[in-house]
């Protein structure tokens, strides 16, 4: 059952970033070069990507997958992918109204996956095993990120999302909104934390 449920989850996860990248390359307004760049820009493209390789490695079991087994790992991707999906339904969606090919993989990217992921963290993870001093680590990914994306856009102009827009928003607003996700974060831990700690009493 687990590794059925791993195979299928890495389908969906796969396909959806393939068939993305494939659109956004056909539908450029940059040179290849600076779409490739700009489509990796993305939280939401990086965080399934991740959970792509997750999944995957749950099917074929080596170095990697030994690595993914270690406790808070799935927690900390499972937070990852559902602050993706969040974000996406309470801040983003209204921004576009996507069609065809494009809204499948957007509910796919943003929905499906995390949903996906919440299943196999509550089926699979240890949750008795991640502990409050596990969420510091757990926050380096998203500030990296954010720190990549701010130095990034400071040369090239280019902001993935509009809520860290620095040109149209600017570097306070900017920061403000970031700091509501960096708390979204934070608390989507506490409560992966408190769900183990009560299931492991």
């Amino acid at each position: 059952m687990k590794r059925n449920l791993a195979t299928l989850f890495a389908i969906i996860a796969w396909f959806a970033v393939i068939v993305q990248f494939y659109l956004m390359v056909e539908n450029k307004v940059s040179p290849i070069p600076e779409t490739i760049i700009r489509f990796f820009s993305f939280f939401t493209i990086l965080t399934n990507t991740l959970v792509a390789i997750y999944f995957s490695s749950q099917i074929v079991k080596g170095s990697l997958s030994r690595f993914f087994e270690k406790p808070g790992k799935l927690t900390a991707i499972t937070i990852y992918i559902l602050v993706v999906g969040l974000v996406y339904q309470f801040v983003l969606r209204q921004v576009w109204d996507p069609t065809g090919m494009q809204k499948l993989v957007d509910e796919l990217l943003h929905a499906a996956t995390p949903i996906a992921t919440l299943v196999y963290w509550v089926l699979y993870e240890n949750k008795k095993k991640i502990h409050w001093n596990q969420v510091p680590f757990w926050l380096i990914y998203p500030g990296v990120y954010l720190i990549f994306i701010l130095v990034r856009g400071h040369f090239s102009g280019f902001y993935p999302y509009p809520f860290v827009n620095v040109a149209e928003i600017g570097y306070q607003q900017a920061l403000i909104n970031s700091l509501g996700v960096l708390l979204l974060f934070v608390l989507l831990s506490s409560v992966m934390i408190l769900v183990g700690k009560s299931n492991s009493k």
